[in-house]
């Protein structure tokens, strides 16, 4: 793969700052593109990471979730610096580089460590202002690129599913909260161990923080585990330790459903929505997996969210 001039300058001041800051450096010519994605390109050259965030990332914004993780270091990863470098007209951001989950290891998924890291950050103080957290944003991003992409028979009932959301679900009006510090995209893919190799864990990724309904947090494994992709046990372990660490998204106990309906059944359609593109892009059907997502959609069409037990399952 070619280099873009954005990926090569990036790549230098990522070797750059970890000669600076290490006596010595086990590296090789040109480190590591770790994604590079049109709204994301990060990089790594040995314990240094450098991000170039999405294009039209707000300064203001970027500048305030930088401030707020630099100032909960135990929660979330520290940047290097608070704030962001200018490179090809994206905002840079440096971090220290984390041993991420093993994806091929999915029986030592750090679920407890997640939802203890969810709980504390939900029960913190926001330490300055910062924009509401950017979930709902994300899922009408996802629904526009659906659109985008053309008719598909599975994209009606994810469509239908969408338009059943209550309004701030689909980013069309302010989230009922405004005050809960939230990560806005909760997923196995957003921890780290730190120091590496196999340090604490800590959150990553601050592109969505904000203030919001602290639900959405724990919204993916709800829908994993109300779509039948994450078993039950998995999905109990991460709810009992979450309220255990005195989490404030769902009641001490009982049913935990009311709270995190809505919110599960937007990321059910986010994560439906992407599917769908995905295939369609590539001129393939829906695998296994994509299609029981899809499928929950459909049943979630017929029932609206508040005569649901939970994704109507």
């Amino acid at each position: 793969m070619t280099a873009t001039p954005l990926l090569s300058q990036l790549t230098h001041r990522a070797r750059t700052t970890a000669h600076a800051h290490a006596a010595t450096c086990p590296c090789e010519p040109g480190g590591a593109t770790l994604t590079d994605r049109p709204d994301g390109t990060v990089v790594r050259h040995a314990d240094t990471v450098a991000k170039a965030h999405a294009p039209h990332t707000d300064p203001t914004e970027l500048t305030a979730r930088l401030t707020t993780a630099a100032h909960l270091p135990g929660i979330l990863l520290s940047p290097l610096d608070p704030t962001a470098l200018h490179l090809h007209d994206r905002l840079v951001t440096l971090w220290p580089y984390g041993t991420p989950v093993d994806p091929e290891d999915p029986d030592a998924a750090p679920w407890e460590a997640a939802a203890t890291l969810l709980a504390r950050l939900h029960r913190t103080p926001v330490p300055v202002p910062l924009p509401p957290m950017r979930g709902p944003r994300k899922a009408l991003r996802a629904i526009t690129r659906l659109r985008a992409a053309g008719p598909h028979p599975a994209a009606i009932p994810v469509l239908r599913a969408w338009n059943l959301l209550p309004a701030w679900a689909r980013a069309e009006a302010p989230q009922p909260d405004t005050t809960t510090l939230c990560h806005g995209d909760l997923h196995l893919g957003q921890l780290v161990r730190y120091p590496a190799p196999d340090g604490p864990w800590m959150l990553i990724d601050v592109d969505d923080l904000g203030t919001g309904v602290p639900g959405w947090d724990l919204a993916r494994p709800a829908a994993w585990y109300a779509c039948g992709l994450l078993p039950a046990d998995e999905w109990v372990r991460f709810l009992a330790t979450y309220r255990a660490a005195g989490g404030p998204a769902v009641p001490a106990d009982g049913d935990p459903w009311p709270a995190l309906d809505v919110p599960a059944r937007a990321l059910t359609v986010q994560t439906a929505a992407l599917a769908i593109v995905k295939a369609v892009t590539a001129g393939r059907p829906l695998d296994e997996v994509e299609q029981a997502v899809v499928d929950a959609c459909e049943r979630m069409g017929s029932v609206p969210p508040e005569l649901a037990p939970g994704i109507a399952k």
